[in-house]
């Protein structure tokens, strides 16, 4: 019988095999793809909505590029940079929103810009990845669920950011900062109780909050969504006319390009807040709902990659993205459709737009971070 003889692998072993172009560049392939339909069916609809202005569409194109070549870079970051720099990037934040209640840029009446080098930029856009990544470092590092102590740190940790983005003011964006922090806090696993006493409070803090709190801009919008008829020719006028795009378009739409309420300028601020009413009237019911399954499956892989996480931290950041995004949509088409009240969230990846873009691909490079990271470990 010949002696056993115990050798390593050869070179051209499993072992020694080359990575997959997905591992060596750390790209989410389903992800991106995803992404890369959403962007073009964004920019198709986005030619309609700003009255077929070529320019509209190049720049928006810019815009993406910028925005794809952040995201595959912060995809090459690994997981645990992230949870280092958590800190300091929430706190390089909060100076930015401090920095432009003193000094910042004003325009339609709010100071929410910041000027350095010609280059302008919305400082609250960088809390919306700040705010997950931070809220997932000081939740990992704890016991789960979180005790009481830990949950009102975390309501500070929101509390704070969202007070100087209401400060400029902007009830959209300070919305969206305190539910991706919200979000990471429910996903680290609050009772029941918590969840219930917080409900009772917002119902008992909301006439103070109408009095003290809202504006006069932003109460007329309430009241505009409990009744948009009281003055459709002022304050009613963009969801009444929003309503009669989504209503005109039925199963099938007018054709693209061939949209009355778009096309003929009936409806205010297509290209950016309400283009899903532009889309719902030029393709109809089934544009609609061709967008909402592109937007559902990268749910499903938001959702993926967070439960095949190799940690806490990964799991909380992955979970708080992906749901984000799922309020971004939410809200846009909750008050396109006079479900919600107007607060100026756009279509996520498919309004006009520069920081917002590049904010969520910068998310969506995170979260094929912690894609290619689980991959990494497991093989």
């Amino acid at each position: 019988m010949a002696e056993y003889v115990r050798q390593m692998p050869s070179a051209s072993s499993d072992l020694a095999r080359r990575p997959a172009i997905s591992e060596r560049f750390h790209i989410d392939f389903p992800l991106l793809f995803l992404l890369i339909a959403l962007t073009v069916y964004g920019l198709v609809v986005l030619y309609s909505a700003s009255g077929q202005r070529l320019g509209a569409v190049i720049r928006q194109a810019e815009y993406f590029v910028i925005a794809y070549t952040v995201m595959l870079a912060a995809a090459q970051v690994s997981v645990q940079r992230y949870r280092r720099w958590a800190p300091a990037i929430y706190l390089g934040g909060l100076a930015l929103l401090v920095g432009v209640l003193v000094f910042g840029v004003g325009a339609k009446g709010a100071q929410r810009w910041l000027s350095i080098g010609g280059f302008r930029f919305q400082p609250s856009e960088l809390m919306k990845l700040a705010m997950p990544l931070m809220m997932s470092w000081y939740l990992a590092a704890r016991i789960l669920p979180p005790r009481f102590i830990n949950i009102l740190a975390s309501l500070v940790l929101v509390g704070v950011p969202a007070a100087l983005i209401v400060r400029q003011p902007d009830l959209g964006t300070a919305l969206l900062v305190s539910a991706s922090g919200l979000i990471v806090l429910f996903m680290a696993g609050i009772s029941w109780r918590v969840i219930f006493g917080a409900g009772v409070l917002a119902v008992l803090s909301a006439w103070p909050a109408w009095v003290y709190l809202l504006h006069d801009y932003q109460r007329q919008r309430i009241l505009t969504l409990l009744s948009p008829e009281r003055d459709k020719l002022g304050t009613g006028w963009n969801i009444t006319q929003s309503k009669t795009a989504i209503g005109s378009g039925g199963w099938s739409g007018k054709g693209w390009l061939n949209g009355t309420q778009s096309q003929l300028d009936f409806l205010p601020e297509s290209h950016t807040d309400f283009i899903i009413a532009v889309l719902a009237e030029e393709f109809g019911l089934r544009g609609v709902i061709l967008l909402l399954a592109i937007y559902v499956l990268i749910f499903v892989r938001g959702f993926w990659i967070g439960m095949h996480a190799q940690d806490s931290f990964s799991r909380l950041v992955a979970a708080a993205l992906t749901l984000t995004f799922f309020v971004y949509v939410f809200v846009n088409m909750g008050m396109v459709s006079g479900l919600l009240p107007v607060v100026g969230v756009p279509l996520p990846l498919v309004s006009a737009g520069g920081t917002s873009i590049v904010t969520l691909m910068a998310g969506f490079g995170i979260l094929m971070a912690i894609s290619t990271e689980r991959r990494l470990v497991v093989q």
